[in-house]
């Protein structure tokens, strides 16, 4: 009489899917049972423990996509594919902290997070790598813990939400009260919390040098910083320009792609898919973001004949440091060199990120029994 066993399975990552190796030959009488968060699969075939039935549960570390997942039997082995449901690294591949004696690292597919996908030849992780192998049995083993960054980043991502959702209910809050009386009044009631949280998204600068994020420093760079040289030095170093309702449209727009944003990043960090703010994040740019370019634009452009009459930031000769700036020219060249290619660099790569995440998938789906 035959006893039920567990046969090795052995599993790999990359960021949208999971491979999973059934270590079992002749394969007979095959039930798999895939769900959102759990696998069951119970089979008659030749594994460890000689010809024998053999099953296993697994329980996710995140949700898959059972439809979009397949299975195939071939001579040595029963191979599973499965399609994560949010596009995300995992730290194991189950839920409970610590991992089965059979459930083992398929080192022959296995990708690292900061592997880049498009190298043409994988070596051998043993040779390249020697601390690897333990490093992540540990974190299979549930070592490993939510680390700094991601708790710094839940973090810093609900504080800018927050920030910016204050903006927007005051805002609207008085406008609803005073109408357009309240426009002229805008930077006097939040400009003092909008340049707090314009100062902390400097840190988003330097959240891809410390490895925190993946995102361009130049393309964060260049928003980040745009968005400061308006505010600082367009509208807050000008109180002419602080009572304009061009002001009250800006940190309208600017707010609202925030509150959008920052909801997204969290839900990101905590693997929770929500397809509406997905689709929501990577739309309301379209129209806001033109919108935005635009009120900048005029705020430079207004702003030009109070800066040739203030001369402030301008810096004239002789000096110590035998330096001239002339700064309506520089603010006119600004917007004939620098300030067209930013919008043309920030939408191109919202137009390319938009159509990679809501584009149609080219994963080949394949369902074999």
């Amino acid at each position: 009489m035959s006893n039920t066993l567990t046969p090795f399975v052995y599993w790999a990552q990359t960021e949208n899917q999971i491979s999973l190796k059934v270590d079992l030959t002749d394969v007979k009488d095959l039930n798999v049972n895939l769900k959102e968060t759990t696998l069951q699969v119970a089979a008659y075939g030749q594994g460890a423990r000689g010809l024998n039935n053999y099953n296993f549960n697994l329980s996710f570390y995140s949700s898959i996509e059972p439809d979009d997942s397949y299975y195939k039997v071939i001579d040595r082995q029963v191979d599973f594919i499965l399609k994560k449901k949010c596009n995300s690294w995992w730290p194991r591949l189950i839920s409970q902290p610590q991992k089965p004696s059979w459930l083992k690292i398929d080192f022959d597919k296995w990708q690292s997070e900061d592997v880049d996908d498009n190298e043409e030849e994988r070596r051998d992780i043993h040779d390249d790598y020697p601390d690897m192998y333990d490093k992540l049995h540990k974190e299979e083993f549930g070592y490993r813990r939510e680390d700094f960054a991601k708790v710094y980043l839940v973090i810093y991502n609900l504080c800018q939400f927050v920030g910016f959702i204050y903006v927007l209910a005051v805002m609207s809050i008085r406008y609803s009260r005073d109408g357009k009386d309240f426009m002229k009044e805008t930077y006097a009631a939040v400009g003092n919390i909008f340049k707090f949280i314009q100062l902390l998204q400097f840190l988003e600068v330097m959240h891809p040098l410390f490895g925190y994020t993946k995102t361009s420093t130049l393309l964060s760079f260049l928003q980040v910083g745009g968005r400061a040289f308006i505010l600082f030095c367009m509208i807050d170093a000008e109180s002419r320009m602080q009572v304009k309702p061009v002001v009250f449209y800006l940190f309208v727009v600017w707010s609202t792609i925030e509150v959008v944003r920052y909801p997204y990043y969290i839900m990101r960090l905590l693997n929770i898919e929500i397809a509406f703010l997905t689709w929501l994040r990577y739309t309301i740019w379209i129209p806001l973001y033109p919108l935005g370019f635009m009120c900048e634009g005029i705020i430079i452009m207004r702003n030009i004949p109070y800066f040739e009459e203030t001369q402030k930031f301008t810096i004239s000769l002789p000096n110590t440091y035998n330096f001239a700036l002339h700064f309506p020219t520089f603010m006119r060249l600004y917007l004939l060199i620098l300030f067209l290619p930013t919008i043309y660099t920030l939408m191109s790569h919202m137009i390319r990120a938009r159509s990679k995440k809501l584009g149609k998938s080219k994963v080949k789906i394949i369902k074999t029994k």
